[in-house]
């Protein structure tokens, strides 16, 4: 797997933002009896990049902010398909943080084989402290909303 940050939709016409892209082969176990990458794989390969784009600026999905534990409950997730993916197939996975809210951030991951969309995910995940008594929604950390602003804006924070 690699990873590196770009500048995606170029030339396929879709928008222009900054992205944190990791690339990945399709490895058999991952995909059905006809040989295309399951479904619910696209699922698992958005929480990839997105643990390796929060490990990229120096964060993690759990985290300590303020001496309280930190995590990112998915409260909405969704993903279009417009191409199979195969086995052996080597993906770009195009991570882009598309939203930052008081307490909530919306990332998309555009899966892409060469220059060819394949799917198309988006998942919106809550700022929480966790606690033995569940998850409280939180405001965002202003260190963390550093991190994800310029990650939107293509500026680089210091983490």
């Amino acid at each position: 797997m690699t990873t590196r940050e770009v500048e995606s939709g170029a030339g396929r016409g879709v928008r222009m933002k900054h992205a944190f892209v990791v690339e990945r082969r399709v490895q058999f176990a991952e995909t059905d009896m006809a040989g295309v990458l399951h479904f619910a794989n696209y699922y698992r390969m958005m929480e990839e990049v997105e643990h390796a784009f929060w490990r990229s600026v120096g964060s993690s999905v759990l985290s300590t902010h303020g001496g309280q534990e930190i995590s990112w409950p998915r409260v909405a997730t969704s993903c279009e398909y417009f191409a199979p993916a195969r086995f052996e197939d080597v993906l770009t996975l195009s991570f882009s943080v598309v939203n930052v809210g008081d307490r909530s951030v919306t990332f998309e991951v555009e899966f892409l084989r060469g220059t060819e969309r394949l799917a198309l995910g988006r998942t919106t995940a809550v700022c929480c402290t966790m606690s033995a008594a569940g998850f409280e929604s939180v405001p965002i950390p202003a260190s963390l909303r550093a991190l994800l602003e310029a990650s939107r804006s293509g500026a680089r924070a210091t983490p």
